[in-house]
């Protein structure tokens, strides 16, 4: 397509710049790059327009979802870039993963179902909230003397009906839809095994809810008497999530190309993406080094 002609090279290394990497073993400087470098391609592919001649027909309302999806995640990643960039918030950043690796699960289960269900369930899912709120709003309402209304509540009231409106769903059609399966089950429906749960849910679920192993990680500090200290604020962002946020998001935009594209048209972007992932990939079996051999 015309438009991959309009992105920006890719970032370039030389083998003197790689080799310092290796024998450092840091690689941040270049998969910082590279991370910038894949939200950009996140944001530029969620613009392409619904009207587009290679863009198959679909449902306004669909359209939004995938794009608004794709827009999160490629704003998160700049937010997690500036947060990192000067090694701090390494706390921070792994709430933000989360989020992505979120979004990108949704957008590849959206595009995998393809139906008007799927997507109502995801409508629905946000949408029950609001409902709730708003009864017990009107029921708040209804005992006062006068059925009185206050200010916070009228805004409160229209906000929650713009959002029902725009979702082009009636409230008997929210309340009646299926919840959206978990993200164990959207995993099991993509074919991925347990272990991408444990690791990207489970895990990330330490740093969203501040278990006992956030704590250890970013937060305490074990002194040398074995008592406990506050951590100071030092975390830096772990090398691992500048690679495995740039793949999920990858596969999200391969599944929203596959799904929004014609399969002639949609080759010359699926190899693009595959060439980003071959590249990350490398790096990362560069970094890991020893990582994978056998411990004895």
């Amino acid at each position: 397509m015309n438009e991959i002609a309009q992105l920006p090279d890719p970032p370039q290394f030389s083998d003197e710049e790689m080799q310092k990497c290796r024998e450092s073993g840091d690689f941040m400087p270049v998969l910082f790059e590279w991370y910038k470098f894949v939200g950009h391609i996140c944001i530029f592919f969620s613009q392409l327009q619904r009207e587009s001649p290679a863009v198959r027909e679909i449902s306004p309302i669909h359209f939004a979802i995938l794009t608004g999806l794709l827009n999160r995640c490629a704003r998160l990643m700049l937010s997690n870039l500036a947060l990192s960039h000067n090694g701090r918030f390494g706390e921070t950043t792994v709430l933000l993963d989360r989020c992505i690796f979120e979004s990108c699960l949704k957008v590849n289960w959206l595009c995998h179902k393809g139906n008007d269900e799927s997507f109502q369930r995801y409508l629905a899912g946000g949408l029950k909230t609001e409902i709730e709120l708003e009864k017990i709003i009107e029921g708040n309402i209804a005992e006062r003397d006068g059925g009185e209304i206050l200010n916070i509540e009228k805004r409160m009231l229209s906000s929650i009906e713009r959002h029902i409106n725009a979702a082009g769903l009636s409230r008997e059609e929210i309340t009646e839809s299926k919840n959206l399966p978990d993200v164990s089950a959207m995993l099991r429906d993509l074919g991925h095994d347990r272990l991408i749960y444990v690791v990207a849910q489970r895990l990330g679920s330490h740093h969203v809810h501040g278990t006992w192993p956030s704590l250890l990680l970013h937060y305490l500090e074990i002194d040398d008497s074995g008592g406990f200290s506050l951590r100071d604020h030092d975390c830096k962002t772990h090398q691992n999530q500048f690679v495995m946020i740039p793949l999920q998001v990858l596969g999200a935009v391969r599944s929203y190309i596959g799904y929004l594209i014609e399969d002639e048209e949609a080759e010359e972007i699926v190899g693009l993406l595959d060439s980003i992932q071959e590249e990350i990939l490398s790096i990362n079996s560069k970094m890991a080094g020893k990582d994978f051999q056998s411990a004895e």
